[in-house]
């Protein structure tokens, strides 16, 4: 191999030794900004508390969204909102109730007087289901609003509430049932797939 060609190989290597690098430190960046947001509580007044869905066992909330709920009512009952949106459809075509109907139910029995709490019941995702309840917030009048979600996930809940309309703080549940590395490390790496996606594909 001539000089001269070993000096391109050696430099094509440097260059893509780069490039890896700084993809590296991309998404580096990306976890910590989404692990960071996750951290921040920024509970404070507002007009509706909006619990985002997730999976429902027949009339019971799972793990999962029982957190949700739970921290959701607590936000209720410390007087940060008056009125509760629980979001979420069903999850298949046997599914007696939707997410956001099990919501209600539980909240019901949490004490949270049927009044204050809106619902729908068609969504199916998370930016359905922000869509979703800003249609409700703008029926009822309602501007701002506390997203109530698991840790990793209140990036992607509260760039996606702003791009529907939302006037939105995030509150993350303090009680995440996603506590083992294993189940984190998962849920992250969802959570850097959906913030790529959403940047380079036309947002559903």
């Amino acid at each position: 191999m001539s000089t001269a060609r070993r000096r391109r190989k050696a430099g094509l290597g440097r260059w893509l030794w780069r490039l890896l690098l700084l993809i590296l430190l991309w998404l580096a960046g990306v976890a910590g900004y989404i692990s960071l947001v996750g951290q921040r509580d920024q509970a404070a007044p507002a007009d509706v508390i909006i619990v985002l869905g997730a999976a429902a066992y027949d009339a019971k909330p799972s793990p999962v969204f029982e957190e949700r709920l739970r921290h959701g009512i607590d936000l209720y009952k410390r007087g940060l909102a008056p009125r509760i949106i629980f979001t979420g459809g069903y999850g298949g075509a046997a599914a007696r109730f939707s997410e956001s109907q099990v919501g209600r139910r539980y909240a019901l029995r949490q004490g949270v007087p049927d009044e204050a709490i809106l619902i729908e019941s068609v969504s199916r995702n998370t930016r359905d289901n922000l869509r979703q309840a800003a249609l409700l917030m703008q029926t009822h009048d309602l501007h701002r609003a506390i997203i109530v979600s698991d840790p990793l996930h209140m990036a992607r809940a509260l760039r996606v509430g702003r791009e529907v309309g939302i006037d939105a703080l995030g509150s993350p549940t303090p009680t995440s049932r996603f506590r083992t590395f294993a189940t984190r490390w998962r849920f992250l790496l969802a959570e850097m797939y959906f913030f790529h996606r959403d940047r380079f594909a036309e947002p559903r």
